[in-house]
């Protein structure tokens, strides 16, 4: 019998069918967020190793609330709090299950939880596991978020919580930053999600809260990832104390999963202290892409994920064949991730081939 048969071809008939690949080292990457190259920096590598190897264990073994919080998690929180002005730092094992403790922890009955409408789906999914009021702001529309507020607080005096990006995945818009300021103004509890803007953004490639220069509250969550531009896997939440206390003992993403991976995170720790030290020459080959994409698409980049807009999921999908064909991969992606299907370019800075394969997507979207 075949359960899910009729689905799976609903889903192939309107060319939204996925499937999982590996592709060739030799192809140009202009699809994944490694945004700073560090994925394939083997000195990284070599570091973190020689690191994990000063202990006798290598592995968690546990949740960090029995016994796998491990020193290197310990020594790693305090320096990542520490460079970003935050009294504490939770490190989870994925950035999905950061978001899962944030939504499913912090909001409860008689609360408020508002998310942008473009927020990623982790937070989209989670927001249901708790038992506050919900509702979806218009995308970096303070206008709309302040109603929804105002409406809220006429009849409750419940917390409001906000859920934000830094950076948003997929068009590669920044933060509103009128929002922090709506947010303290209403004294509400603001949490940004910046998996995109970590590597990229601020003076020392911090994110949105140094490219604002906006000092942490204690009404400020920050929650990076550890993947993406530190080319590792895992996340922190950044909070005041009072906040890393209540997840601690209330977060079931935080008190049941098996801590991080205690490679990934000296992996994750070298990769800072990287990018502190190069941060100059990284900031200059990041305005080098941006110029590249204004001379070329005439398009003013302000992170490093350009959207293109198609005409259709086929369209999509068949301008990616054709550049994998010529040794390159970017992202063709299609509902239900976004409203219409776009191509997705990560301008990563250490990737070749940057300028031709921009104008052979110009030549193809005329």
């Amino acid at each position: 019998m075949k359960y899910y048969d009729n689905e799976l071809k609903a889903i192939k008939r309107v060319n939204r069918y996925r499937n999982r690949e590996i592709y060739p080292e030799y192809l140009r990457d202009f699809a994944s967020n490694d945004y700073l190259g560090f994925a394939s920096k083997k000195k990284l590598f070599k570091k973190a190793c020689k690191r994990v190897k000063r202990y006798k264990y290598h592995s968690p073994k546990a949740s960090t609330l029995v016994n796998g919080y491990h020193p290197i998690h310990k020594e790693f929180e305090e320096y990542i709090a520490k460079i970003n002005n935050f009294e504490k730092a939770i490190c989870v094992g994925s950035g999905f299950l950061a978001n899962l403790s944030l939504f499913e922890g912090l909001p409860r009955r008689g609360d408020l939880l508002l998310l942008d409408e473009e927020f990623h789906a982790s937070g989209m999914i989670a927001k249901e596991l708790n038992d506050a009021k919900k509702a979806i702001f218009k995308h970096n529309d303070i206008k709309d978020l302040t109603k929804h507020i105002k409406d809220f607080r006429e009849n409750s005096s419940g917390r409001v919580i906000v859920g934000v990006e830094g950076i948003y995945s997929m068009s590669g818009d920044i933060l509103n930053r009128d929002i922090f300021s709506i947010a303290d103004k209403f004294g509400a509890i603001l949490i940004v999600d910046e998996a995109h803007s970590v590597g990229v953004l601020g003076e020392n490639l911090l994110g949105v809260f140094e490219y604002f220069d906006i000092k942490p509250k204690p009404n400020h969550i920050k929650m990076g990832t550890l993947g993406k531009a530190m080319g590792s896997y895992g996340a922190y939440i950044l909070s005041s104390n009072e906040i890393y206390e209540f997840l601690s003992n209330r977060a079931k993403a935080i008190i049941y999963a098996t801590a991080p991976s205690v490679f990934d995170i000296a992996l994750s720790y070298e990769s800072f202290l990287y990018m502190k030290k190069h941060k100059d020459s990284l900031k200059k080959e990041i305005r080098k892409r941006k110029k590249t994409v204004q001379n070329i698409l005439d398009t003013d980049l302000k992170s490093l994920i350009l959207q293109i807009p198609v005409k259709d999921s086929y369209e999509a999908l068949s301008i990616k064949e054709k550049l994998l064909k010529k040794r390159y991969i970017i992202g063709a992606i299609r509902p239900p991730t976004v409203k219409k299907p776009i191509l997705r370019v990560i301008a990563r800075i250490n990737e070749k081939g940057f300028e031709k394969l921009l104008k052979l997507i110009k030549n193809e979207i005329k």
